[in-house]
């Protein structure tokens, strides 16, 4: 049986429960989950470990805890987004060059401590909305500078990287931007969709199937 590991933050939360494994939200882990379970049963042990308001920094602060000590052999990470809001909320973001440094640093102890580890980057993303319009030049910028940083850290390790921007930029010509982004964040059931199908889209490479 195969572990997979989801890690993020309020994006890959979404309401997950934190003393039942079984309650994992309603995002795209949620979805993925139900979609794997249903195909190939018995077959996955899956944890969603997303906290709602974490940055790059809060995940190294949890590699023990919550990533290395559950033995995963499926890592999925989204994150970015948070280190760029915080700092227009509370002065507290992380810079592109410290998320870098620090995402760096995550993935590298990751494979020295859990040696042959699949660990899969998805792209932070965002659209224009009501978290996000009052200074969207700044904001859009420096989320997609940290989408480029997360690039990097996936070719520098070979790690598998999931583009997501232009996925909800191709959506967003179909239907409003809160349609899939409910504030230029947070994603809607449609949104968590299309994240989930880009997932899914590469299970062949993620899990050999």
């Amino acid at each position: 049986m195969k572990t997979i590991l989801f890690q993020g933050d309020s994006i890959t939360d979404v309401g997950r429960a934190r003393d039942n494994d079984q309650f994992m939200g309603m995002g795209y882990p949620l979805l993925v989950s139900g979609s794997l379970h249903a195909d190939h049963p018995g077959q996955f042990r899956i944890y969603n470990r997303g906290i709602s308001g974490n940055r790059v920094v809060d995940l190294y602060a949890r590699i023990k805890a919550d990533f290395i000590n559950l033995k995963p052999d499926v890592i999925s990470i989204l994150i970015g987004v948070n280190d760029v809001w915080h700092e227009f909320s509370w002065k507290n973001g992380v810079s592109a060059e410290k998320y870098l440094k620090v995402y760096s640093m995550l993935v590298e102890e990751l494979q020295e401590a859990l040696p042959g580890v699949k660990i899969v980057l998805l792209e932070p993303f965002v659209l224009k909305g009501t978290a996000t319009e009052g200074a969207w030049e700044t904001f859009s910028t420096e989320v997609y500078k940290r989408a480029e940083m997360a690039r990097i850290v996936a070719e520098k390790h070979h790690l598998l990287f999931i583009p997501l921007q232009n996925c909800f930029d191709e959506a967003a010509k179909q239907a409003p931007n809160e349609f899939w982004l409910m504030d230029g964040v947070h994603p809607t059931a449609a949104g968590h969709e299309l994240i989930k199908r880009e997932w899914l889209k590469r299970k062949e490479e993620i899990l050999g199937l």
